[in-house]
């Protein structure tokens, strides 16, 4: 015997092994284009900017969200030449926000990036004359 039950916001379901043997009736309803809810991926087919795409990782929401949205949006729709060369405000808006909350912005910082190549550097040497050391003695 199968039954339902409603714990808080959940409704648990109990079906039974005769229920899962009848075949379902349910009917598959043909994706609409336009549902709001659909994953469209960044552009919609109206060109608007889709900011519910996981793709953005979530930058359009957060303490910084408008000043991303601001940017984006002005990329995106940029005519100029070299495009985004008209966006260089709402960049430097949204970079400056960012910097107000670097745990949920962590910056790139230069200089562990010029130390792990230097440690990198370090190493070839002694192994290159570990290797010479080995070919002298042998």
């Amino acid at each position: 015997m199968s039954y339902c039950r409603q714990e808080g916001k959940d409704r648990i379901i109990f079906a039974t092994k005769e229920d899962h043997e009848t075949p379902s009736s349910a009917e598959l309803v043909a994706d609409d284009p336009d549902d709001p809810y659909e994953e469209q991926g960044l552009i919609l087919p109206n060109g608007d900017i889709n900011w519910n795409c996981p793709c953005l990782g979530g930058m359009a929401s957060g303490p910084c969200g408008e000043q991303f949205k601001s940017a984006f949006s002005c990329f995106h729709y940029s005519t100029e030449e070299i495009k985004g060369s008209d966006c260089v405000d709402q960049f430097r808006a949204m970079q400056e926000c960012m910097q107000k909350y670097p745990d949920l912005y962590p910056q790139e910082d230069e200089n562990d990036e010029k130390e792990k190549p230097s440690k990198d550097l370090e190493a070839t040497p002694m192994e290159a004359s570990a290797a010479k050391e080995e070919k002298g003695s042998s």
